[in-house]
């Protein structure tokens, strides 16, 4: 039995509980938020400005998924004008070494799967 389906019965949920999380953290901006807050603490338009192509929307949504499920912290001041700033809770900093070792993986491994793509689409037309 895999170490997969293992954990899977282990939890008794057929494997929900998984699937749930890898849909928030297998989205297009949660590892990038969280591996942009990696050692920081940013305020919400420091945090856009260094994710390229994310919008005020997307992000907002997002630092809020992660809020909720406690990846990420939000402390706001009452300052004028307000100041609200991000950082990553101890949960959330251990998503950074797996979130690596995933997007090191992405690298090594996407000219073999650009290669893939291309013999497959071309055996199919």
């Amino acid at each position: 039995m895999s170490k997969y389906r293992r954990t899977c019965l282990i939890r008794g949920d057929g494997g929900r509980a998984i699937r749930g999380i890898l849909d928030r953290v297998g989205d297009k901006w949660t590892l990038l938020v969280v591996a942009t807050l990696d050692g920081e603490r940013m305020r919400f338009t420091e945090l856009q400005q260094r994710i390229p192509g994310i919008s005020q929307r997307m992000l907002t949504r997002t630092v809020r998924h992660l809020e909720r499920d406690g990846l990420v912290s939000r402390t706001a001041y009452a300052e004028v004008p307000p100041r609200v700033e991000y950082e990553l809770t101890p949960m959330g900093r251990t998503l950074i070494e797996p979130a690596v070792a995933l997007a090191e993986w992405a690298v090594d491994n996407n000219p073999d799967i650009e290669r893939n793509q291309t013999a497959y689409d071309t055996e199919r037309p």
